[in-house]
């Protein structure tokens, strides 16, 4: 993992950069923000971590300017001194992945990091797996093992949701809104609809993936794995 970061404090940009060293990953350390976005904007990074209080323009700006320059996908980390609600609320809604309060501590950072790089690679890869289920997303080939499965669009859809979720617990509201896009649907067109999904899926192999969770939602993973 490749980390920029951006951080005034020179003492605190040496302990970050060094820990990361030292634990198998690439750092790149400034101490102004508009090094720093040219930097995000023109190199190859994994993940980004800016301080709020940078100068030249802080980590909010950074942020906002990065996400409005195509670098969406891109996983940004804001660094403050202390968590304030309105702050941290500011850092989402310009597009900050995560928010983190000082006295910043490495382990923490690079937990965190971790985490959400993991996370972004999986909701942008185009070949979803799960145990010995795949998905390509580009051909819409759907295959347990080497059994190919033959799924309608609502089908797919829905698989595609609960694979990149997966090992998480889907809601049923929230695989509600996402396959029928908040149109008026009932419990039951849900339920029914997953039934033929697990038909497809399950029946025909001896592990099952996909779980109800009755009164929650919806699960796909390999619970024997």
């Amino acid at each position: 993992m490749h980390v920029l970061i951006a951080e005034h404090d020179t003492q605190t940009r040496l302990t970050i950069g060094n820990y990361l060293r030292l634990h198998g990953h690439q750092a790149t350390c400034v101490g102004d923000g508009l090094t720093g976005l040219h930097l995000a904007v023109t190199q190859p990074y994994d993940a980004l971590v800016f301080n709020a209080q940078l100068p030249g323009i802080d980590g909010y700006q950074a942020c906002e300017r990065l996400r409005g320059a195509g670098r969406a996908h891109l996983p940004f980390v804001i660094v403050a001194q202390a968590r304030d609600l309105g702050e941290v609320l500011r850092g989402f809604k310009l597009g900050a992945d995560d928010y983190l309060a000082g006295p910043l501590e490495p382990s923490e950072l690079v937990a965190r990091l971790t985490a959400i790089t993991r996370r972004m690679a999986r909701l942008h890869t185009r070949v979803l797996e799960v145990h010995d289920l795949t998905y390509d997303l580009d051909t819409l080939h759907v295959k347990r093992g080497e059994q190919a499965i033959d799924l309608n669009p609502t089908s797919l859809h829905l698989l595609e949701l609960l694979m990149r979720k997966s090992p998480a617990v889907v809601s049923r509201q929230e695989m509600l809104d996402a396959v029928w896009e908040g149109a008026p649907r009932s419990s039951d067109t849900l339920r029914s609809n997953v039934h033929l999904l697990r038909r497809a899926v399950d029946k025909p192999c001896y592990t099952p993936l996909i779980h109800t969770l009755h009164g929650v939602g919806y699960q796909l993973m390999c619970r024997s794995a």
